[in-house]
C-alpha cells in the first residue's frame, strides 16, 4: 500500500520505517527544510550546530534502542556513567550525585537513593520509598490511575514531606515535561520512576554523538528510501480533502520553496504532526467526532533551548546536569558530552529554560541575560573576579508549542493511533502509548501506527478497490 505521512519528526519517520519493513510504500511530507521535528537542529554561519532541545536517551527506551540496533548505528549513542547529578544551590559550584552500583534492579536504585545524604534525610527517603510501593507492585495499572493528581498532590496524599519535591522533583518535573510538580500529572513521574527502579539500566543516560537530523534521522530516511519509500522536505500539508463518506480522498501538499500545490492520493494517510498543528488541519466535518473533540484539551508546552559558546572550559563533567535553578531545567557541556561538538579548550553549554511560559515572548537578549545570571550561581569561579569567562556567541531556540503538556486528566483524552476515519491514522507522542511525551513515545507511536495500518491492509485495499470500480 501507498501511505502518505505528514511530518518527518521521530513519529513520522518511525512510522515510515516500520511500514517499509512490512512491505508498504510510505511517502513522507515535511513542512520544514530539516528532518526531526522536535529533535531538529541547524548549523550556524560558523558551522556550529544548535538544536531544538537537549536530547537524552535512557536505558528505559526499548523501542528507541531497538531502532538504533535495526539501523546499525548503536555506536552513535555515547553512554555516560550510571548517575544522576544535581547542582547544590546552597553551595554554588558543587554537585550532589545519585550513583547506581552494578547491582540488579531495584537494588541499584535503592542503593543510589540511600547512599545520597546531601539532598534527603533518612525519614524523607523512607517516606518516599513507602509511597512508591503501590507503583512497584501494581505497575502501569496503578500509574495510570494516578493521572487524576498532580505530582505535588500525589506526594501530599502519601504524606511525603514537601522537601522531597523541593530537593529532587522540581528538577525532574521540569526535565520530563518542562513544567513544575504542581502542574505535571503524577503519571509522568511514576512512569519514569517505575522504569528507573525496575530496569537495571533504566536511568542510565546517553547522548547522541552529533546532531539528530544527521546522526539519527538521516539513517531512518536512508532505510525508507532503500525500501522504495520517499521523504520530501519543504512540503507542508495544506488541506485534507474528503470523500462523500467522510474518509480522505487526498492531501493537498504545498511547496515551501515556491511553486504550485499538488494533490496526493494514497491507500492510507497518517498525521505525524504535533497535536497543535493537527488541530488546525482537522476538516470541519470531523470536528464533532469525540476523538477530535478531545484533542482540544491537549496543548503543547512552550520550551526554550539556549546554546552559549565560551572562551574557556567551565566544566569537565561528561554528563547531564540538573541545575535546580528556578529558571533552568537541565544542561550539559556539549563540548564534553558530544563527540561532534568536542572542544578540548572551550565550553559550549546547552541549557533548557523551563518553565518557559512567562519567557517565550521575551527577547533573546532578555533570555540570555537571565541565563547568565543563573550561570553565575552554577559556576561562581568563572563569573567573579577580574578574569571572568567570556561569551563568544549564543543562540536561543524557542518552541512555543512543543510536546503536549502532561497535566492531570490527559490520559483519558489521548487518542489511539487508529481513528474513526477508515483510512486516517495518527502518530505522535501525544497518542496513547506508555512512554508519554518523549522521544521514546514518538518512536513507539510511529511503530504502533505502522502496525495498525498493516493490520488494516485487507480492509483498506478492499475499500479502495470498491471506490475505483464505482
Amino acid at each position: 500500500m501507498r501511505v502518505a505521512i505528514a511530518g518527518a519528526g521521530l513519529a513520522g519517520l518511525s512510522c515510515a520505517k516500520y511500514l517499509s519493513q512490512a512491505g508498504h510504500t510510505p511517502i513522507v511530507y515535511e513542512a520544514r527544510n530539516v528532518l526531526g521535528g522536535k529533535v531538529a537542529a541547524w548549523k550556524d554561519e560558523d558551522g556550529d550546530w544548535y538544536e531544538t532541545g537537549l536530547h537524552i536517551f535512557f536505558g528505559a527506551y526499548p523501542n528507541m534502542l531497538q531502532l538504533f540496533q535495526e539501523l546499525g548505528i548503536e555506536e552513535r549513542l555515547q553512554w555516560k556513567s550510571h548517575s544522576m547529578i544535581f547542582n547544590q544551590p546552597e553551595e554554588p559550584g558543587t554537585y550532589s550525585r545519585f550513583d547506581f552500583p552494578d547491582l540488579p534492579a531495584p537494588l541499584n536504585g535503592v542503593t543510589a537513593i540511600l547512599s545520597n545524604n546531601d539532598m534527603l534525610n533518612w525519614y524523607e527517603k523512607i517516606a518516599f520509598g513507602i509511597g512508591l510501593i503501590p507503583a512497584m507492585l501494581r505497575g502501569q495499572e496503578y500509574v495510570e490511575e494516578c493521572d487524576n493528581q498532580s505530582w505535588t498532590e500525589w506526594l501530599r496524599s502519601h504524606n511525603i514531606p514537601e522537601r522531597v519535591n523541593d530537593e529532587v522533583f522540581i528538577a525532574m518535573s521540569k526535565a520530563l515535561n518542562f513544567i513544575n510538580p504542581d502542574e505535571i500529572s503524577s503519571t509522568v513521574l511514576l512512569t519514569a520512576l517505575n522504569r528507573f527502579l525496575q530496569e537495571k539500566n533504566g536511568s542510565k543516560m546517553a547522548f547522541l554523538d552529533g546532531a539528530p537530523p544527521e546522526r539519527l534521522c538521516q539513517p531512518i530516511v536512508d532505510y525508507i528510501t532503500n525500501k522504495g519509500g520517499e521523504v520530501h522536505l519543504n512540503k507542508p500539508l495544506r488541506e485534507i480533502n474528503l470523500k462523500d463518506d467522510g474518509s480522505i480522498k487526498s492531501l493537498t501538499i504545498g511547496n515551501a520553496e515556491g511553486g504550485d500545490s499538488v494533490e496526493i492520493e494514497a491507500d492510507a494517510y497518517v498525521s505525524a504532526l504535533p497535536v497543535d498543528l493537527l488541530k488546525l488541519m482537522i476538516p470541519k466535518s470531523w470536528k464533532g467526532l469525540e476523538v477530535f473533540r478531545k484533542l482540544e484539551n491537549l496543548r503543547g508546552v512552550p520550551v526554550i533551548n539556549i546554546h552559549i559558546w565560551f572562551d574557556r572550559k567551565l566544566t569537565d563533567i561528561d554528563h547531564l546536569l540538573f541545575s535546580r535553578s528556578p529558571l533552568l531545567s537541565v544542561y550539559a557541556d556539549m563540548s564534553v558530552t558530544c563527540k561532534e561538538y568536542e572542544d578540548p579548550n572551550r565550553s559550549m553549554l546547552e541549557l533548557v529554560f523551563a518553565p518557559a511560559k512567562d519567557w517565550i515572548g521575551k527577547s533573546d537578549q532578555d533570555i540570555f541575560d537571565a541565563t547568565i545570571d543563573e550561570l553565575r550561581k552554577l559556576f561562581p569561579d568563572h563569573f567573579t573576579g577580574t578574569d571572568q569567562a567570556k561569551v563568544r556567541k549564543y543562540k536561543v531556540v524557542k518552541t512555543p508549542l512543543s510536546v503536549y503538556k502532561a497535566i492531570p486528566g490527559c490520559q483519558a483524552i489521548r487518542p489511539s493511533q487508529e481513528t474513526p476515519i477508515t483510512n486516517f491514522f495518527l502518530a505522535g507522542d501525544y497518542t496513547m502509548q506508555r512512554y508519554l511525551a518523549s522521544m521514546e513515545g514518538a518512536v513507539l507511536s510511529g511503530k504502533l501506527c505502522a502496525s495498525a495500518i498493516d493490520k488494516s491492509k485487507e480492509r483498506l485495499e478492499q475499500k479502495n478497490s470498491q471506490a475505483q470500480s464505482s
